[in-house]
């Protein structure tokens, strides 16, 4: 299966990626073989943008996705983040880890941590995972274009970043990508992040295309999550916000139905259709998963579609985190 890819400023990448966090942590039980089947499946299919960070699992999730690629590197095109102190981290254990910090020694320590446990000595695309208020970003995208010129980094990027910081940023150095959580229910980038990135030339990749899957119908109630699974207490998915977010993903699978695609399908092909410069990143830790998903790049829809999708979808009720997650967004 063949597909078109796609480009992030200067970046070539599969235009749909694979988000690995799930198979690490924070989505209950994980099977770590299943995960790199999965890694090496999603080659097969055209998938190859990998997207891993130090905080999954923590540092769990980097090794895995090295042991992925370690005999196919140069197929794959991975992007890390960092963010949170890793000194003192124990991995799996994240009640271990530090502080945010974006200094510029972070920066340049967090790296080495990322290309031993990735196996490589270069990553793909490297994105601050939080923006640091008590760092000016200049400094730390500074320390960031330093790991370019050293050929540790080969891209720089963003998570969660609000629309004068990236300006900011892309002024000190050309910013590749841009991330944060964008799908049928959580529409907030298009206010200011994206026409951002749009006017400065920085690619956006959504994550969450599917709504933590609860969109694609994997699951309609937390108590059918495992125990460790963090969104058995997301605020999307309890009390009121809950009945009122399982009639929108009936209306989702309601339109899906009528096309004769997944609700998955549908709802990744609607994030595609929002133009060449994005790129979502659906996570999964299943192989099933992953060739459904990757069937959403056949997927067309109409304007017809897309204008009835605007006008039958809502975004979702309740914040996308607890307070205490939301006050770590567009910063």
């Amino acid at each position: 299966m063949k597909h078109t890819a796609r480009t992030l400023r200067d970046l070539q990448v599969s235009p749909l990626g694979l988000g690995c966090m799930g198979m690490s942590a924070f989505y209950g039980t994980a099977d770590e073989a299943e995960g790199i089947r999965t890694i090496q499946r999603a080659r097969e299919l055209g998938v190859t943008f990998l997207d891993t960070a130090q905080i999954y699992g923590p540092l769990t999730n980097e090794s895995l996705v090295g042991r992925a690629v370690r005999s196919q590197r140069d197929a794959y095109v991975i992007a890390t983040k960092f963010n949170l102190r890793m000194d003192d981290a124990v991995p799996g254990d994240p009640s271990t880890v530090g502080r945010q910090d974006g200094s510029p020694e972070h920066v340049r320590s967090s790296i080495e941590g990322s290309l031993t446990r990735l196996g490589t000595d270069y990553v793909d695309l490297y994105y601050q995972h939080r923006i640091d208020p008590q760092v000016p970003v200049e400094e730390t995208v500074g320390a960031l274009a330093e790991l370019v010129a050293a050929g540790k980094v080969r891209h720089i990027g963003l998570s969660e970043a609000g629309a004068e910081t990236i300006r900011r940023a892309h002024a000190e150095h050309p910013i590749t990508a841009v991330q944060s959580e964008y799908s049928l229910w959580s529409r907030d980038p298009e206010a200011e992040v994206l026409p951002t990135c749009r006017e400065l030339g920085i690619g956006f990749v959504p994550y969450s295309p599917l709504g933590r899957g609860f969109l694609a119908g994997r699951f309609s109630s937390p108590e059918e999550l495992d125990e460790g699974d963090f969104r058995r207490t997301g605020p999307r998915f309890t009390g009121d916000n809950l009945q009122a977010n399982l009639r929108l993903a009936q209306k989702v699978k309601e339109i899906a139905s009528e096309k004769g695609v997944t609700p998955a399908q549908l709802a990744i092909a609607w994030v595609l259709a929002q133009g060449e410069d994005l790129v979502p990143i659906p996570g999964t830790k299943r192989r099933t998963y992953l060739e459904q998903n990757v069937g959403a790049l056949d997927v067309e829809l109409s304007a017809d579609d897309l204008a009835r999708i605007d006008a039958e979808v809502p975004e979702a009720a309740g914040e996308r985190y607890d307070q205490r997650g939301m006050s770590t967004v567009n910063k």
